[in-house]
């Protein structure tokens, strides 16, 4: 793996609590799976990074790779990879994720 493609990574989820590795942008998703966890997300109002990884092919093998999950979207909270959107909607359903963020410490604007 490139080595600049994994410097690249982890700056993104060294720097940003939450982010979300996705086909398009949080404004414009270009597929489903990517718009429901934007929508989860907004939702819960915590503010996140959307990384567009059509934009980029090294990046989007790379990150199969970093994180050993073989499909997008891909969200990372405090470094740590939580799953795909399936995981997302069901930690959301669940209340999971909302636990989880306030866990790690992320503020949201989620009203229970």
């Amino acid at each position: 793996m490139d080595q600049t493609v994994v410097d690249q990574i982890k700056q993104d989820i060294d720097n940003n609590d939450v982010v979300l590795y996705m086909k398009g942008s949080p404004v414009f998703p270009q597929c489903g799976f990517s718009a429901a966890v934007v929508g989860v997300l907004s939702h819960v109002g915590v503010k996140f990074k959307g990384v567009d990884i059509l934009q980029d092919a090294g990046l989007r093998q790379g990150l199969k790779e970093y994180s050993n999950w073989p499909t997008f979207p891909q969200l990372y909270v405090k470094g740590e990879l939580v799953g795909g959107c399936d995981i997302v909607r069901e930690m959301y359903e669940t209340g999971e994720l909302e636990t989880l963020l306030k866990e790690k410490g992320i503020a949201t604007g989620a009203t229970a």
